[in-house]
């Protein structure tokens, strides 16, 4: 396909990419993709066709243009000026899972519940947790995500990325450097699929720890709502949520965007709040917590783009 912007949105940074088989769009809105429904557009939009139309764009895009990626948005706060220069998006070519005994082979785009409930239906143990973590494998294993006692360090044999020059990378468990909530994989590589370690276990076993898992989640989480999951990474030692409640944001909000009265440590958007609403009251949340606890709270959240110009 070639490559060529809509008459209705020009892009002269379209003029400038490579001719791919996939999709390139100017100026696309990623409010929609995100559990927030707020912020600015991509000024352009790249979901690539399979893994090597995503290699030979990679080689082949200027150096001086940022490339982001990004999942379902479950985890993501886009800034309301948007974000500058490609945002890739991996779609269904990417998501596929596929069994060798207690083995799964999984590709970045998969839904973490589908991996969870796939592995069920399949009599593969261990992946529960991945149900109650929003989002995509490739997520996950950016934030080595966790929930529930387990992590992505603890399912994941390997995994293969693409560098910003469009060489792959097969990297091993080791390769990872995980750590809680971090990964020592640089921040421009793109995974495109991993390999993962459940064990053989009962299907009835299996699925009374996900619908515990559930019932703890709709119990604690404010999940019918319009928010990002949970926005502080826990320090060591302390519950995120108990520094926030214990600092008196329970509720506190900055114009729609509100600190959870449900769990202190998920911000919402309960209307027309702005990206800026939210980052804002997150970081008051922060000076807040510093100030009574002395801890500095760190962003789980992941935050792209620039802020609108006022």
């Amino acid at each position: 396909m070639n490559a060529m912007p809509t008459a209705a949105s020009p892009s002269p940074l379209i003029q400038r990419l490579p001719i791919v088989r996939g999709r390139l769009t100017a100026e696309t809105s990623l409010a929609s993709v995100t559990w927030f429904r707020v912020g600015g557009p991509a000024e352009v939009l790249f979901k690539p066709a399979d893994l090597d139309d995503l290699a030979v764009f990679l080689a082949g895009t200027p150096d001086d243009v940022p490339v982001t990626v990004v999942g379902v948005g479950s985890n993501l706060l886009v800034r309301d000026g948007g974000v500058p220069g490609v945002v890739v998006r991996l779609g269904r070519d990417f998501a596929a899972i596929d069994f060798d005994g207690a083995r799964l082979s999984v590709g970045a785009a998969a839904l973490d519940l589908t991996v969870s409930t796939a592995a069920w239906e399949a009599g593969v143990g261990g992946l529960e947790f991945l149900s109650g973590v929003p989002g995509t494998v490739g997520g996950a294993l950016r934030m080595n995500a966790g929930a529930y006692g387990r992590e992505m360090r603890d399912v994941t044999l390997s995994a293969r990325a693409l560098d910003r020059s469009g060489g792959l990378h097969r990297l091993a468990h080791d390769d990872f450097g995980f750590a809680y909530r971090h990964t020592a994989v640089p921040d421009g590589w793109i995974f495109v699929d991993a390999v993962l370690q459940g064990a053989d276990d009962d299907a009835e076993a299996i699925a009374r720890r996900m619908a515990d898992i559930r019932s703890r989640r709709e119990d604690s989480q404010p999940l019918r709502t319009r928010t990002g999951g949970s926005t502080f990474a826990n320090p060591p030692g302390h519950k995120a949520w108990q520094l926030i409640d214990r600092a008196g944001c329970r509720g506190l909000r900055k114009g729609d965007a509100q600190v959870s009265e449900k769990h202190c440590n998920f911000l919402i958007n309960t209307g027309a709040a702005s990206a800026a609403d939210l980052e804002d009251l997150g970081e008051e949340v922060r000076r807040r917590v510093l100030e009574t606890s002395g801890i500095a709270l760190e962003w789980e959240i992941r935050r792209i783009g620039v802020r609108a110009r006022k």
